[in-house]
């Protein structure tokens, strides 16, 4: 893929998750991909902070959605290469104070094969 490809990629997820299309926004992912992330670790320690899978992906983004009405991510920062992209953003929570965020995308044929987010 092409760095601008995963950039309209990534673009894509945004507006996805900010529209809680968690159909569109498991699409973007392959069949395997994996997701990691500091909040899974703490919801569900018994994942040490993975998921596996898009039915995993969609599982999480649904109990999130109706567990945090209202969360939205704003962009900060976006940069992609052929293989990857990295994403900074704010994360905007109902009664939460915002927290910036990073997250890296590894990507294969269009489709983001790993997600690994960092926040403080």
């Amino acid at each position: 893929m092409s760095a601008t490809k995963n950039f309209s990629l990534a673009r894509a997820w945004l507006d996805a998750f900010n529209a809680y299309d968690v159909d569109a926004l498991v699409a973007l992912y392959a069949e395997d991909a994996t997701h990691t992330s500091p909040k899974i670790r703490v919801l569900h320690p018994e994942t040490g902070g993975r998921l596996v899978g898009r039915q995993a992906l969609s599982a999480w983004w649904k109990a999130a959605n109706a567990r945090l009405p209202g969360l939205r991510y704003e962009l900060v920062a976006l940069t992609a290469d052929e293989d990857r992209v990295f994403m900074e953003y704010l994360r905007h929570a109902p009664g939460e104070a915002p927290m910036p965020v990073a997250e890296v995308f590894e990507v294969r044929d269009g489709r983001i094969v790993a997600s690994r987010v960092y926040h403080g």
